[in-house]
């Protein structure tokens, strides 16, 4: 039987590109969104892989999701906490506001979808979450204490919970990426890539989301039950842990 998987901000870049890989490996994968409806119409004409729309920071629309995606295509096995957001401010300028928005999506969001799939998991014997942090929450970044902290939260998250999930035969794992093509960098000036970000990674390129899709499948596969409470870094060679 396939095994089911809810790929949160799923439907664009790095997300998307996990959601299309765990259906290639078998998987009924149901890719969650925030808030672009076109977007999320065109991925599922395109892929076939369901939307669904809810916010990670919302712990009663989690719930209710899960929910429904499970009545849909079945219990959750697979879970991958994808969905992300920036603010990025330098720390005195950064608001209240700014700091509660990135950690109630990052983080807290984190825990509101893997606190609705894991006792099901724990009941069936068999799970896996793998949360998407990033290079920046290994490092650190300017202006982006929000953020950074909010993906090194993550990082604690995972180590702990594997601890809790491996007697029950769930695997907890994180995926780091660096620099990824993405819309998002997209928008950066040509100069500011060539002279400022390329040169901070080794291997002199940006990395494709289909490599960040590849090391999940990997972690959410069979062959992956003794790897747990690990990070997997996918920067190029930018930052060595």
């Amino acid at each position: 039987m396939a095994r089911t998987a809810i790929v949160t901000g799923g439907s664009r870049g790095i997300g998307a590109a996990i959601a299309k890989a765990l259906k290639a490996a078998g998987a009924n994968v149901a890719a969650t969104y925030g808030g672009n409806d076109e977007a999320a119409a065109a991925f599922t004409s395109a892929t076939g892989i369901a939307t669904y729309k809810w916010s990670v920071a919302d712990y009663d629309a989690c719930k209710e999701g899960v929910a429904e995606v499970e009545a849909d295509l079945g219990p959750v096995d697979i879970l991958v906490n994808n969905a992300g957001i920036t603010r990025d401010a330098p720390f005195h300028k950064m608001s209240p506001e700014q700091w509660h928005q990135v950690i109630d999506t990052n983080l807290t969001g984190v825990f509101n979808m893997t606190h609705n799939v894991w006792l099901g998991m724990r009941e069936r014997k068999f799970g896996r979450v793998i949360t998407i942090s990033s290079v920046n929450g290994q490092k650190g970044q300017f202006a982006q204490a929000n953020y950074a902290a909010s993906k090194a939260g993550d990082i604690g998250f995972t180590k702990a919970l594997a601890q809790e999930g491996a007697r029950a035969g769930i695997t907890v794992n994180v995926v780091a990426p660096g620099y990824i093509n993405t819309d998002m960098m997209s928008t950066i000036p040509e100069n500011v890539m060539k002279e400022v970000i390329l040169p901070q990674i080794p291997v002199g390129r940006l990395g494709e989301a289909e490599e960040i899709a590849r090391c999940v499948a990997f972690l959410a596969s069979d062959d992956a039950g003794f790897v747990t409470g690990s990070t997997l870094s996918a920067n190029g060679g930018q930052y060595l842990s």
